[in-house]
């Protein structure tokens, strides 16, 4: 315990700010490269530009030309893929997303690719800033921090989706008591994502929010009647069908490389566990997280509700990869913002700056030593949150908690 203090020492906002520069300016670099070695939609490495955002162009290309449904058929689309990027050798990204993103990838197909993709993550990034500089108004290096976070590079570098999925679970557990409303409907919203959507009943319910459990299901549902409008039921036939391949290929062997799949499940598979095993353990994670995030909801203040909802979601699907931990970035987000209010506690700075380093180099590492690096971080996050609700439990009349234990560990 005593190295705490010195570890914490060593991450200041000086350093901080120089390291996010630093991670900036080879993400500016990085994205460049792919862009301006690409011969038309493929980059440099011989892959699409954006890697994971062609499954999302191509879906929404197949929906606007009436084959929404063959979407799920991986080879179809692997067919399509391949006349889109003009390029029979071009890697497979499979689309295994429920009905309602087809809707926003039938909008994005409405443009060529490259522009998109740009204005796909562009966008996105911005709604991930936004929420950042609401948690943390006015800290120009919080929001430097967020830029410059590694999982940024990691996010862009795939065209995926991490931060539109931490900006609506982000922004509902920010809003939820002052405007319910609202709030119900950004989270409701993440049934495009519903792995990352089963804990957030729990989350209402544990505010006893009515208000944003009712908006939070009308709009699930009227996204998913909105699809059946647009394409009927043939499109949730052929997603309901894919979802054995998805479940058997990409999840349980692991098809996408086990150092890239950063859940308990995964690293139980990784270590050469048996399935029922690795879904034994992901299941009592997925407990202690789902009592960890109701907890906060119930009894912790606000930014620890954030962080803790955002740190549940990443350990609640045996299915999370790499760029989705910008949850865990803008979890961060809202703890810094406690800590501000109530005081740091020994060992979560250095904590905090190992959770925001490590996404940009854990896959790169976790291939190397089969040790899942991402998510011990969110493992030890949600150690930190448990820490801080302990303490504002046991606090003392009249005390800041936080003020209490800090006296306690000198």
């Amino acid at each position: 315990m005593a190295t705490l203090p010195l570890l914490d020492s060593l991450v200041t906002r000086a350093r901080v700010q120089l390291a996010a520069v630093l991670v900036l300016a080879t993400t500016i670099i990085g994205v460049f490269s792919l862009f301006w070695g690409a011969h038309g939609t493929v980059d440099s490495l011989g892959r699409p530009l954006g890697t994971d955002f062609s499954n999302v162009w191509t879906a929404g290309w197949m929906a606007d030309h009436g084959r929404a449904a063959e979407a799920w058929s991986w080879p179809a689309q692997h067919e399509v893929q391949k006349q889109v990027h003009h390029d029979r050798d071009i890697p497979f990204f499979p689309w295994p997303y429920p009905p309602p993103f087809l809707i926003i990838a039938t909008l994005l197909a409405q443009l060529p690719y490259v522009a998109a993709l740009l204005i796909w993550q562009g966008l996105t990034l911005v709604l991930a800033l936004n929420l950042v500089r609401h948690i943390l108004p006015g800290d120009h290096v919080a929001m430097l921090a967020a830029l410059g976070a590694p999982v940024t590079l990691v996010c862009l570098g795939h065209g995926q989706n991490g931060f539109l999925t931490a900006s609506l679970l982000g922004a509902g557990m920010l809003l939820i008591d002052q405007r319910p409303w609202v709030a119900g409907m950004l989270l409701g919203a993440l049934v495009y994502k519903p792995q990352f959507a089963v804990l957030i009943p729990l989350l209402i319910l544990a505010r006893g929010n009515w208000r944003a459990f009712v908006a939070a299901g009308a709009t699930a549902g009227g996204l998913c009647l909105l699809t059946l409008a647009i394409w009927g039921w043939p499109v949730w036939q052929a997603f309901l069908d894919s979802l054995p391949a998805t479940q058997h290929v990409i999840i349980e062997a692991g098809g996408p490389g086990w150092f890239k799949i950063q859940s308990p499940f995964a690293a139980i598979r990784q270590w050469g566990g048996s399935i029922p095993f690795a879904y034994s353990v992901q299941g009592i994670v997925t407990i202690i997280a789902m009592i960890v995030a109701g907890w906060a909801a119930r009894r912790g203040s606000m930014e620890l509700r954030g962080a803790a909802a955002l740190a549940a979601a990443l350990l609640c699907t045996p299915y999370v990869l790499d760029y989705d931990y910008v949850l865990l970035g803008v979890a961060c987000a809202f703890f810094v913002a406690d800590a501000l209010k109530r005081g740091w506690l020994p060992g979560e700075r250095c904590w905090l700056a190992y959770a925001w380093v490590v996404p940009g180099v854990g896959r790169a590492l976790s291939e190397w030593s089969a040790i899942p690096f991402d998510l011990i971080a969110t493992l030890g996050f949600t150690v930190l949150i448990v820490r801080r609700l302990a303490a504002a439990r046991h606090s003392m009349s009249g005390e800041d908690p936080i003020n209490h234990v800090l006296a306690q560990s000198r």
